[in-house]
């Protein structure tokens, strides 16, 4: 736990320090971008980034204003809303991509060595997989 924490943390200071962004606002996104056309509905990417969609509306509002996405109704469900990656949002995680990954890079990957790496990879794939097996939220269809 502490070590999640605290990376969050880094990682949400390192972002906004750099670009603004805050690492909730990198993660919508990054989500974003999972489709081609940077579009997705409310409920799916909440289902992608594990978030309730109360919050996700909460922050898509402060997305909007700044211009990075737009909202709109799905146009196959009109009681759904649709999220879109706007071309500002693309620049922003553009202009934001390098330094966040420099700096995972450098916070979290350069303390592994190979076989650490690989092992960790391997525990990590476990959690996932039961967490996937007895969680509650919805696993992302792209998501093995």
């Amino acid at each position: 736990m502490k070590v999640h924490l605290r990376l969050r943390y880094e990682l949400n200071h390192q972002l906004r320090t750099a670009t603004g962004l805050s690492l909730a606002d990198y993660d919508v996104l990054v989500a974003l971008t999972s489709e081609p056309d940077g579009r997705m509905s409310v409920a799916d990417l909440a289902a992608r980034i594990g978030w309730e969609r109360s919050r996700v509306s909460h922050r898509l509002r402060g997305l909007r204003e700044r211009e990075l996405i737009e909202t709109r109704p799905a146009p196959r469900d009109l009681r759904s809303t649709e999220v879109v990656l706007t071309d500002v949002g693309r620049t922003a995680l553009r202009e934001a991509g390098p330094g966040h990954i420099d700096f995972v890079r450098r916070a979290f990957l350069d303390a592994l060595d190979p076989e650490r790496m690989a092992a960790m990879r391997e525990s990590l794939d476990a959690v996932y997989d039961r967490l996937i097996e007895h969680g509650t939220l919805p696993r992302p269809a792209d998501h093995p």
